[in-house]
């Protein structure tokens, strides 16, 4: 099963750029998700879409943040990167006829919903500056490999 961790990557990079006095590269940040800088520019335009982001071209340009991580959720975040797919299930329908079948997506369906609904609320309800408060309580423990410093980072 194919697992997006897009999600994930992003709160981590957001992390690191909140605890810079200026603009990061796509080629750092890149480097702190081990992809191609051409993926990050693509995942970082949904969220300058968001507002949540800006971009400065040339010489010290980068990407910065462009909002107080204390008025962003989780779920800002899902949005500015494509609300992708919460789960891999999903429900057959080689034969819409059969009763069995139906009766096992409208199951699916509503029980896939109602954990879709509770993962989103719970998204709404945690913003950035809550993972930043735990990343700094959790400095003491610092592993190797992330680093509060973006240019140790990579």
């Amino acid at each position: 099963m194919s697992r997006d961790s897009r999600f994930s990557g992003v709160l981590h990079v957001l992390l690191h750029m909140a605890e810079q006095d200026g603009p990061v590269t796509s080629q750092a940040l890149a480097g702190m998700m081990r992809t191609n800088p051409v993926v990050i520019r693509r995942t970082m335009a949904g969220l300058r879409e968001q507002g949540l982001v800006r971009s400065e071209k040339g010489h010290g340009g980068g990407w910065s943040l462009a909002c107080d991580l204390a008025s962003v959720t989780l779920y800002d975040i899902y949005r500015g990167i494509g609300s992708p797919g919460l789960f891999a299930i999903a429900n057959r329908d080689d034969s819409p006829d059969c009763a069995v079948e139906r009766a096992v997506n409208a199951a699916l369906d509503t029980s896939m919903g109602e954990a879709e609904e509770l993962l989103l609320a719970s998204f709404r309800s945690v913003t950035l500056a809550d993972l930043s408060a735990d990343f700094h309580r959790q400095l003491t423990g610092h592993e190797p490999g992330c680093s509060r410093d973006t240019e140790n980072a990579a």
